[in-house]
This record gives structure tokens, sequence and C-alpha cells, in this order.
């Protein structure tokens, strides 16, 4: 196992290049990064704290600085301890102001302005808490999506994701032996049918991770989450709502499958 530091520099939250970072690490097998992340980087005194953690750990250096002073700074750094740099931003921005003939403004943290898309956030987060694990029916047309499942198939944080990430309302409601025993979908959501998209999950992960909350509890027992796994299945099914399982699936996966198969109006997806 290769161990090495990587520095994450960035005038904003750090983000985008944490996520930049871990897509490419995830490509080199048998390595073990150990992140150091330098957020909020707005003045060259930053730099000062910055000069010494790589000193105490030398290793590659990502940076998403746009003010040229702190580039300049840091790059002194880098070339003074000897560590390789990589700017993340600086081919897409270059071939950005090539395509549209425009000059960059060079201003950090524009991606975070408190816009309309950043209230549209936090409208949608307040939205999935408040219909989080079918807490309330009322209000579900306002809905981008209606994730429908058994419990603890992922529902609640996949939601959540959606709304933080995209700006999406997105219910959630359980699906409960109750519902079995009718042969139906609960009847507040048979309105909003076109809106309900399902997760399932394979029963024995299901089983685990049901203990971890009930230990020993017919809830979690593996006879008890095949039945369930199955009815809502056939449920799903017979009601013609997409589905898929969360086993073996990332949040981010699941959230980019449901965008692309629900396609919400107002995005272009």
């Amino acid at each position: 196992m290769k161990t090495f530091h990587v520095h994450l520099v960035s005038d904003s939250t750090g983000e985008t290049l944490v996520t930049v970072a871990r897509a490419c690490l995830a490509q080199f097998e048998g390595t073990n990064a150990t992140e150091h992340l330098w957020p909020m980087v707005r003045h060259t005194s930053h730099l000062e704290r910055i000069s010494a953690g790589i000193v105490a750990h030398p290793g590659i250096v990502l940076f998403t600085l746009v003010d040229e002073r702190l580039r300049t700074g840091l790059l002194e750094i880098c070339r003074e301890q000897g560590v390789p740099w990589i700017p993340v931003l600086d081919p897409v921005l270059a071939a950005l102001g090539n395509y549209l003939n425009a000059q960059q403004l060079h201003q950090p943290g524009r991606q975070h302005l408190l816009d309309a898309d950043y209230f549209g956030r936090i409208e949608a987060i307040n939205f999935s808490l408040a219909h989080d694990d079918g807490q309330s029916a009322k209000t579900l047309e306002a809905a981008d999506v209606i994730l429908v499942g058994v419990s603890r198939s992922g529902k609640t944080p996949t939601s959540l994701y959606l709304a933080m990430q995209h700006g999406i309302k997105a219910a959630n409601y359980p699906l409960i032996p109750e519902d079995f025993e009718r042969g139906a979908l609960p009847a507040s959501l048979a309105p909003h049918k076109r809106k309900c998209f399902g997760l399932t999950i394979d029963p024995d992960r299901l089983s685990q991770i049901r203990n971890e909350r009930r230990p020993g509890s017919k809830y979690a027992a593996i006879e008890n989450c095949r039945a369930e796994v199955r009815e809502a299945e056939t449920m799903m099914k017979r009601a013609g709502i997409s589905w898929l399982s969360s086993t073996h699936k990332s949040i981010e996966e699941i959230a980019t499958t449901i965008l692309r198969d629900i396609r919400p109006d107002r995005l272009i997806y």
C-alpha cells in the first residue's frame, strides 16, 4: 500500500476540489491518500499555515484558487518545497474563456452565491424534512419525486441528497405490512403515482441494517425482511412504478438514476 499526502487548497468550501480529487484517486488501487483540506483561503496570510502543512507533510498540491496573488504565493511555496501542483480548474476555465470569448471574473466562491438556486435548495430541504417517512401527506402535489419502499431501504438519505444537491423537493413514504395486506399503494400516493420512484434492497442487507437499530426483533428478522421486500417489489410492479435496488449503489448513483427516469419538469436532465 503506497501512502502519500494530498493538499487541497481552495478559496471556497473545497467541496468541488474534494470531489474531483477523490474521483481521480479512486482510479488507483493500492494507494492510501491522507487529505489535508485548506478551505476559504482568501488572504496571503493564510498561505503561511499551508506552507507549514506542506513542510510537515510533503505531497501533491491540488488547488482551485482564482486570485492571482494567492496562486503566485502558493506556487512559490510548492517550488521551494519541491512538491508537484495541479490547478484543477484551469483547463476548463481556459476552454470556456476561449469558447465564450470572455474574461474570467477571478472572484472566489461565486458558485455559492445566495441566489434563487440557493434559496430553492433551502426550500427543498425543508420540504423533504417535512415529508420524511410519510410524516405528512399534505402538499404532496408540490413534490418533484416521492420515494417509496420498505423501511431502511435508503429513502431518507436519498431524498435529502436530492434536496441539498439538486434542489429537488423529494418526499419519501414507507411501504408497511398494512399496505401489503390491502394489496394496494397507500391512498395518499394514488393521485401522485407518476411522481413515485421505488427503492428496494437485498433482504440480507436489510436485516443487517435493521438489526443495528432493533436487534433481535421481528422487524429485523430475515424472514420478515424477505417477505416485505417481496411484497413491496410486487406492489411496485403492479402499480407500474420504476424502482432500483440500493444494495450496491451509492446515494449519488441512486439520485442520478431517479433524475434520469423521473425527469422533473423544471429540470433539463
